[in-house]
């Protein structure tokens, strides 16, 4: 797809300084692509904040809880090659 956009002179001029001239567009899909990247996942942490609560899962709530989960988790990791 081909699009026109305007950068800031300063940008752009850095842009032609620091990127040869047939890596530019490559350049800016990849930042533009870590970037989009970062505002869906800004968006689904804001959709789940509240999500996980204490009353979902009291045998968390201590430490203890924590650690046993934790242990939990890693040994099916190891089991499973991970």
């Amino acid at each position: 797809m081909k699009t026109m956009i305007v950068l800031p002179d300063e940008l752009g001029e850095e842009l032609k300084k620091t990127v040869p001239v047939r890596q530019r567009s490559r350049f800016i899909a990849v930042a533009l692509e870590k970037q989009l990247r970062l505002i869906r996942q800004d968006l689904a942490i804001r959709q789940a904040a509240g999500a996980w609560t204490d009353k979902n899962h009291p045998h968390l709530t201590a430490q203890f809880g924590v650690n046993r989960y934790l242990a939990g988790f890693r040994n099916r990791l190891k089991r499973n090659g991970g």
